[in-house]
């Protein structure tokens, strides 16, 4: 009998060391998640960065080196789109101004047709429901009872300044259509299949041009003097949260770069990148945005010159959270634009909101964690620069959301 009851006894011992051991080490099991994460093959644990935090209480739920002054590829957008959106509404049209620079005499126009470029990046995209300002302006002839224009069309691309792309761009992104410049004038994505288009102007000409032709408008291209002008026609945009959106979805560069620009002429500063940047940190900046770390060099992210923290990807979330507009630009996990992939048919399919960035060696995240009504409930960043593995990196990050989210 003694025996048994010293059997038994150990056994209970065993069992206490158990629950002792669960009870001491329980408070780690939340940080788990975060460990398996960085420990991940994929992952770099020196160049990673990561916040989750509450948007309602504040509360952090998971941060891992913060405060890390990291490369933010396109999560450079979000920022963007963020700082123009907090200084103008969301049903700000581009208007794109046609004008004779002559009169019309008997469907004689002793002039030019001069169109003064407003910086829109939609102007007849693809990627937009727009109108096709070629037939606007063939149509408003027309009906003027024009046939022949006897001076050239001219284009006033000044509203932007400065070069058309950003000078720390790799020279290698510059002759595809995702490292294109931003015009005065931008036509048709400024894009020609994957090759980007260095004078969207010139292509716009030979379509009007040829589009006038068609309906027997002879253009004669001779030099003439002009007199009094008269505006033809203004062609509207979308709405900018139209724009915006599609950029979000789509990570689109010269949208972004043409807003960027667009935040420094609402300013009243000069419309280029350099101009745009600087404005876009002072805005941040007046914001009580955490500006340690953070550079920003263009609107796209585009450039490897920019750098960001996950706690200043953090502040503009909050800042913007509760802005419907904002909020809805950001892809859904599961089902849209660059996240349609990530963590489908999973139980965060749907209920993860985020901007993605990557370029070689980079993967970022930005964006918030939803509830059934799509409402943030969470601010997320997951920022990875000098990547082992990009897919196992992608796995692991999908693993640490669902452990930290599961209800």
């Amino acid at each position: 009998m003694k025996g048994k009851t010293q059997s038994i006894l150990k056994i209970d011992r065993k069992g206490l060391l158990l629950a002792l051991l669960v009870m001491v080490f329980s408070p780690l099991m939340w940080a788990a998640p975060i460990d398996d994460f960085v420990a991940s093959r994929g992952i770099n644990p020196s160049q990673t960065a990561v916040l989750i935090t509450d948007l309602n209480t504040g509360e952090t739920l998971v941060s891992y080196h913060p405060d890390a002054s990291l490369t933010p590829a396109s999560i450079m957008k979000s920022v963007t789109i963020a700082g123009l959106l907090s200084q103008s509404s969301a049903d700000r049209k581009y208007l794109t101004d046609v004008i004779l620079t002559g009169p019309n005499m008997n469907g004689v126009i002793g002039g030019d047709i001069l169109v003064k470029g407003s910086g829109d990046p939609s102007l007849n995209s693809q990627y937009v429901n727009g109108t096709d300002i070629i037939k606007e302006i063939v149509q408003a002839l027309k009906d003027k009872k024009v046939n022949r224009v006897q001076g050239k069309i001219q284009i006033d691309e000044s509203i932007w300044t400065g070069p058309a792309v950003c000078p720390t761009w790799g020279k290698g992104d510059l002759s595809q259509a995702y490292g294109t410049g931003q015009h005065g004038l931008n036509f048709e994505d400024n894009s020609a299949g994957r090759s980007s288009v260095a004078n969207p102007a010139s292509v716009f000409k030979s379509r009007l041009q040829r589009a006038l032709s068609a309906e027997g408008i002879v253009l004669e291209n001779g030099n003439v003097e002009g007199g009094e002008q008269s505006l033809l026609l203004s062609h509207e945009s979308v709405p900018m949260d139209d724009i915006m959106r599609s950029c979000m979805m789509r990570s689109d560069n010269q949208y972004a770069e043409a807003m960027l620009r667009t935040l420094s002429v609402i300013q009243g500063e000069p419309g280029s990148t350099e101009s745009g940047a600087l404005i876009n940190t002072k805005l941040w900046e007046k914001k009580r945005a955490p500006m340690t770390g953070v550079h920003i060099e263009d609107g796209s992210g585009l450039s490897r010159q920019n750098r960001v923290t996950a706690r200043f990807m953090t502040h503009v979330l909050k800042s913007m959270w509760r802005d419907p507009y904002y909020v809805s630009f950001f892809p859904l996990a599961g089902q849209e634009g660059t996240l349609r992939k990530f963590l489908k048919d999973t139980p965060l399919d749907s209920y993860i909101a985020m901007k993605t960035g990557s370029m070689n060696g980079i993967q970022c995240y930005a964006g918030y964690k939803l509830n059934d009504n799509y409402e943030p409930t969470h601010s997320v960043v997951v920022i990875m620069n000098q990547l082992v593995d990009r897919a196992a990196a992608k796995k692991s990050l999908e693993d640490m959301l669902l452990k930290i989210f599961k209800q």
